[in-house]
């Protein structure tokens, strides 16, 4: 008898792949499922993207709060930074990188995606990435007070991740890449991405009622950076990779700290 496939992944496994995937956090019990149950759960780990984005942000924020008691608040989101570096593996920035040398310098989709694999960081990546974790710093400094920043910290962490999701949601798989973008669109259900939406709650709702406005306002431009980043991906690469989706990622953290910033 064939096994259904939905069968194949317990349902305890996807959050805590979902926090393997996103975190250098070691989860016991995740290294002995199946093959098959870890590519059914990878894309079902997706709905928890966003609640994972939540906590990575919490940590940060703390990180933050705790700092700015007795150094410049400079110093303090630079420390969070490095904190939030060593606990995610550098997973976004990475991706920023290898998306903008591939954007930069390739010639046609498949070369794109060849300069995307290659581990080396060319100019393209290096001056993306120093003006990316430049940009969020600077935001992260100018937000106000500690609280405010918390917040806003939190709220871009979940948001971030869930325009990941979404962006797999909407955008095709270029097949044969490997990593996120093969493991997860193709069986990205529209149930995993409600899921996703109602995940991202937590980490959304004290933002929602502390800047009603700048949260519509980062929405607002979000759904249209996502149908720019469609199109761009789909013409530039040929359709969504690791690398896309956490480029997406980054932008969007990076969009909803602008909006509370304003």
């Amino acid at each position: 008898m064939k096994t259904d496939r939905t069968d194949v992944c317990p349902a305890w496994a996807p959050p805590l792949l979902a926090i393997q995937f996103l975190t250098r956090v070691p989860i016991p019990g995740v290294a002995r499922l199946s093959e098959d149950a870890v590519r059914v759960g990878l894309g079902r780990a997706a709905a928890w993207f966003p609640l994972v984005g939540a906590l990575v942000g919490l940590i940060t924020a703390g990180v933050v709060v705790l700092v700015d008691q007795w150094w410049p608040r400079a110093v303090a989101v630079i420390v969070a930074l490095i904190v939030e570096a060593r606990l995610t593996g550098a997973f976004h920035e990475d991706a920023v990188a290898d998306f903008c040398d591939g954007a930069g310098g390739g010639r046609d989709p498949e070369h794109t995606r060849q300069i995307m694999k290659d581990s080396r960081i060319g100019s393209y990546g290096a001056l993306g990435l120093l003006l990316a974790v430049g940009l969020r710093a600077s935001l992260m400094y100018s937000l106000g007070s500690a609280i405010d920043t918390a917040i806003a910290i939190v709220a871009a962490a979940t948001v971030g991740r869930l325009i990941a999701v979404a962006a797999m949601f909407i955008t095709p798989t270029v097949a044969g890449t490997g990593g996120l973008g093969s493991s997860v669109t193709t069986t990205l259900r529209p149930r995993d991405f409600a899921l996703a939406l109602v995940t991202a709650l937590p980490g959304v709702l004290p933002f929602a009622v502390t800047a009603p406005l700048q949260l519509l306002g980062g929405l607002i431009v979000l759904v249209l950076f996502l149908v720019w980043f469609r199109a761009l991906v789909v013409r530039l690469v040929g359709g969504s990779t690791g690398d896309c989706l956490g480029f997406a990622a980054y932008v969007g953290q990076l969009i909803l700290l602008m909006a509370a910033a304003t």
